[in-house]
Protein backbone atom coordinates (compact mmCIF):
# COMPACT_ATOMS: atom_id res chain seq x y z
CA UNK A 1 0.00 0.00 0.00
CA UNK A 2 1.71 3.10 -0.80
CA UNK A 3 -0.80 5.98 0.74
CA UNK A 4 0.79 7.34 3.60
CA UNK A 5 -1.88 8.12 6.50
CA UNK A 6 -2.37 11.29 8.43
CA UNK A 7 -0.86 9.90 11.23
CA UNK A 8 2.42 9.12 9.46
CA UNK A 9 2.16 5.69 9.48
CA UNK A 10 2.12 3.87 6.34
CA UNK A 11 1.09 0.42 6.39
CA UNK A 12 -0.03 -1.99 9.20
CA UNK A 13 2.14 -5.13 9.79
CA UNK A 14 1.78 -8.18 8.14
CA UNK A 15 -1.15 -10.49 9.67
CA UNK A 16 1.37 -13.29 10.31
CA UNK A 17 2.78 -11.18 12.47
CA UNK A 18 0.37 -11.27 14.96
CA UNK A 19 0.33 -12.89 18.60
CA UNK A 20 -1.60 -15.74 19.44
CA UNK A 21 -4.11 -13.26 21.49
CA UNK A 22 -4.23 -11.65 17.75
CA UNK A 23 -2.81 -8.17 18.84
CA UNK A 24 -0.85 -7.36 15.70
CA UNK A 25 -0.15 -3.37 15.60
CA UNK A 26 -0.01 -0.92 18.24
CA UNK A 27 0.22 2.72 17.68
CA UNK A 28 -1.30 5.22 14.93
CA UNK A 29 -5.04 6.67 14.87
CA UNK A 30 -8.67 6.25 14.68
CA UNK A 31 -8.65 8.72 11.75
CA UNK A 32 -11.04 7.96 8.85
CA UNK A 33 -8.66 7.07 6.40
CA UNK A 34 -6.48 4.73 8.70
CA UNK A 35 -10.13 2.77 9.87
CA UNK A 36 -11.09 2.41 6.21
CA UNK A 37 -7.61 0.58 5.63
CA UNK A 38 -7.79 -1.52 8.60
CA UNK A 39 -11.28 -2.95 8.01
CA UNK A 40 -10.25 -3.40 4.47
CA UNK A 41 -7.38 -5.83 5.41
CA UNK A 42 -9.08 -7.74 8.31
CA UNK A 43 -8.09 -5.67 11.27
CA UNK A 44 -10.17 -3.79 13.79
CA UNK A 45 -9.02 -1.74 16.75
CA UNK A 46 -9.69 -3.20 20.62
CA UNK A 47 -8.06 -1.64 23.68
CA UNK A 48 -9.12 -0.12 26.66
CA UNK A 49 -9.21 3.72 27.16
CA UNK A 50 -5.89 3.71 28.91
CA UNK A 51 -4.10 1.74 26.57
CA UNK A 52 -2.23 3.09 23.37
CA UNK A 53 -4.37 1.95 19.97
CA UNK A 54 -4.20 -2.52 19.80
CA UNK A 55 -4.95 -3.64 15.83
CA UNK A 56 -6.13 -7.27 16.02
CA UNK A 57 -7.27 -10.05 13.82
CA UNK A 58 -8.64 -12.96 14.68
CA UNK A 59 -7.96 -16.39 13.20
CA UNK A 60 -9.76 -18.28 12.72
CA UNK A 61 -12.48 -15.74 11.75
CA UNK A 62 -15.91 -16.27 14.41
CA UNK A 63 -18.90 -14.94 11.29
CA UNK A 64 -22.01 -15.50 10.34
CA UNK A 65 -23.62 -15.79 6.86
CA UNK A 66 -27.07 -14.52 6.82
CA UNK A 67 -28.58 -17.55 5.10
CA UNK A 68 -27.24 -19.44 7.92
CA UNK A 69 -29.09 -17.51 10.88
CA UNK A 70 -30.86 -20.21 12.80
CA UNK A 71 -34.49 -18.63 13.97
CA UNK A 72 -36.45 -20.63 16.43
CA UNK A 73 -39.89 -20.75 17.27
CA UNK A 74 -40.11 -18.99 20.52
CA UNK A 75 -38.08 -16.40 18.54
CA UNK A 76 -40.52 -16.37 15.29
CA UNK A 77 -43.15 -16.13 18.07
CA UNK A 78 -41.60 -12.94 19.73
CA UNK A 79 -40.81 -11.05 16.04
CA UNK A 80 -44.70 -11.36 15.45
CA UNK A 81 -45.91 -10.10 19.15
CA UNK A 82 -43.34 -8.64 20.76
CA UNK A 83 -44.40 -4.72 19.12
CA UNK A 84 -40.73 -4.22 17.48
CA UNK A 85 -40.24 -1.41 14.90
CA UNK A 86 -36.69 -2.16 13.42
CA UNK A 87 -34.64 0.87 11.59
CA UNK A 88 -31.52 0.37 9.79
CA UNK A 89 -29.07 3.34 10.18
CA UNK A 90 -31.20 5.63 12.40
CA UNK A 91 -30.56 6.87 16.01
CA UNK A 92 -26.48 5.56 14.96
CA UNK A 93 -25.18 8.47 18.13
CA UNK A 94 -27.81 6.44 20.45
CA UNK A 95 -27.18 2.67 19.49
CA UNK A 96 -23.30 3.83 20.22
CA UNK A 97 -24.04 5.41 23.55
CA UNK A 98 -26.04 2.25 24.36
CA UNK A 99 -23.43 -0.25 23.60
CA UNK A 100 -21.12 1.83 25.80
CA UNK A 101 -23.28 2.13 28.83
CA UNK A 102 -24.77 -1.06 28.76
CA UNK A 103 -23.81 -3.26 32.00
CA UNK A 104 -22.14 -6.67 30.75
CA UNK A 105 -21.60 -9.98 32.94
CA UNK A 106 -17.86 -10.24 33.93
CA UNK A 107 -16.69 -7.70 32.45
CA UNK A 108 -15.69 -4.24 34.19
CA UNK A 109 -16.16 -1.17 32.35
CA UNK A 110 -16.19 -0.85 28.39
CA UNK A 111 -13.91 -0.70 26.07
CA UNK A 112 -16.19 1.76 23.58
CA UNK A 113 -14.59 5.01 24.94
CA UNK A 114 -15.04 8.30 24.09
CA UNK A 115 -12.29 8.07 21.74
CA UNK A 116 -14.05 5.24 20.06
CA UNK A 117 -17.76 6.90 20.16
CA UNK A 118 -16.06 9.89 18.19
CA UNK A 119 -14.51 7.66 16.15
CA UNK A 120 -17.32 5.70 15.11
CA UNK A 121 -19.13 8.75 15.19
CA UNK A 122 -17.48 10.20 12.24
CA UNK A 123 -17.23 7.41 10.53
CA UNK A 124 -21.58 6.92 10.29
CA UNK A 125 -21.30 10.71 9.11
CA UNK A 126 -18.44 9.04 6.71
CA UNK A 127 -21.42 6.69 5.39
CA UNK A 128 -19.21 4.01 7.02
CA UNK A 129 -20.43 3.06 10.34
CA UNK A 130 -24.22 2.09 10.22
CA UNK A 131 -26.40 0.70 12.82
CA UNK A 132 -29.46 -1.44 13.24
CA UNK A 133 -32.17 -0.02 16.03
CA UNK A 134 -35.14 -1.67 17.75
CA UNK A 135 -37.61 0.94 19.27
CA UNK A 136 -40.57 -0.66 21.20
CA UNK A 137 -43.53 1.79 22.18
CA UNK A 138 -41.18 4.36 20.51
CA UNK A 139 -38.21 3.60 22.60
CA UNK A 140 -34.98 2.58 21.73
CA UNK A 141 -34.14 -0.47 23.55
CA UNK A 142 -31.61 -2.43 21.34
CA UNK A 143 -29.65 -3.13 18.74
CA UNK A 144 -25.64 -2.51 17.33
CA UNK A 145 -23.55 -0.83 15.01
CA UNK A 146 -20.58 -1.79 12.67
CA UNK A 147 -18.64 -0.87 9.48
CA UNK A 148 -20.09 -1.24 6.37
CA UNK A 149 -17.41 -2.64 3.72
CA UNK A 150 -19.21 -3.61 0.66
CA UNK A 151 -20.55 -7.10 0.91
CA UNK A 152 -19.45 -7.65 4.49
CA UNK A 153 -20.76 -5.69 7.50
CA UNK A 154 -18.49 -6.02 10.19
CA UNK A 155 -20.33 -5.96 13.99
CA UNK A 156 -18.85 -4.11 16.16
CA UNK A 157 -20.96 -4.01 19.34
CA UNK A 158 -24.87 -4.72 20.42
CA UNK A 159 -27.18 -4.03 23.49
CA UNK A 160 -30.46 -5.06 24.49
CA UNK A 161 -32.64 -3.64 26.95
CA UNK A 162 -35.67 -5.84 27.18
CA UNK A 163 -35.70 -9.68 26.03
CA UNK A 164 -34.74 -10.55 22.31
CA UNK A 165 -34.33 -6.87 21.17
CA UNK A 166 -30.58 -7.46 19.83
CA UNK A 167 -31.58 -11.04 18.38
CA UNK A 168 -34.26 -9.17 16.65
CA UNK A 169 -31.74 -6.73 15.00
CA UNK A 170 -29.62 -9.24 14.07
CA UNK A 171 -32.31 -11.27 12.25
CA UNK A 172 -33.81 -7.94 10.56
CA UNK A 173 -29.67 -7.23 8.90
CA UNK A 174 -29.46 -11.01 7.80
CA UNK A 175 -33.28 -11.22 6.30
CA UNK A 176 -33.63 -7.73 4.91
CA UNK A 177 -29.84 -6.71 3.73
CA UNK A 178 -27.61 -7.98 1.08
CA UNK A 179 -24.71 -8.64 3.07
CA UNK A 180 -22.81 -11.56 2.25
CA UNK A 181 -21.39 -11.83 5.85
CA UNK A 182 -21.96 -10.88 9.16
CA UNK A 183 -18.70 -10.46 10.59
CA UNK A 184 -18.37 -11.15 14.41
CA UNK A 185 -14.30 -11.34 15.11
CA UNK A 186 -14.49 -12.75 18.24
CA UNK A 187 -16.60 -15.93 19.47
CA UNK A 188 -19.81 -15.41 21.65
CA UNK A 189 -21.95 -17.86 22.96
CA UNK A 190 -25.06 -15.85 21.99
CA UNK A 191 -23.97 -15.73 18.36
CA UNK A 192 -23.41 -19.24 18.31
CA UNK A 193 -26.04 -20.23 18.69
CA UNK A 194 -27.99 -18.03 16.34
CA UNK A 195 -25.78 -19.74 13.54
CA UNK A 196 -22.44 -18.23 13.62
CA UNK A 197 -19.31 -20.32 13.42
CA UNK A 198 -15.66 -20.25 12.48
CA UNK A 199 -13.77 -20.17 9.30
CA UNK A 200 -10.40 -19.65 8.12
CA UNK A 201 -9.27 -16.47 8.03
CA UNK A 202 -7.86 -16.85 4.48
CA UNK A 203 -11.32 -17.52 3.60
CA UNK A 204 -12.54 -14.58 5.33
CA UNK A 205 -10.20 -12.25 3.21
CA UNK A 206 -10.84 -13.83 0.03
CA UNK A 207 -14.83 -12.65 0.69
CA UNK A 208 -14.03 -9.55 2.26
CA UNK A 209 -11.73 -8.47 -0.62
CA UNK A 210 -14.12 -9.94 -3.62
CA UNK A 211 -16.95 -7.78 -1.40
CA UNK A 212 -14.71 -4.80 -1.33
CA UNK A 213 -14.35 -5.02 -5.34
Amino acid sequence: MDKVFSDGWSDFPPINNATKSGAVGVGGSLAPDRLIAAYSQGFFPWYEWFEPIMWHVTNPRFVLFPEEIKITKSMQTSMRTSGFVIRFNQDFEAVIQHCASIKRKDQYGTWIHKEMIAAYTEMHHLGYAKSVAVYKDEKLVGGFYGMDMGAVFCGESMFSLVPNASKAALIYLCKEKDYKLIDCQVHSEHLEQMGARMIALEDYLKILKEGLN
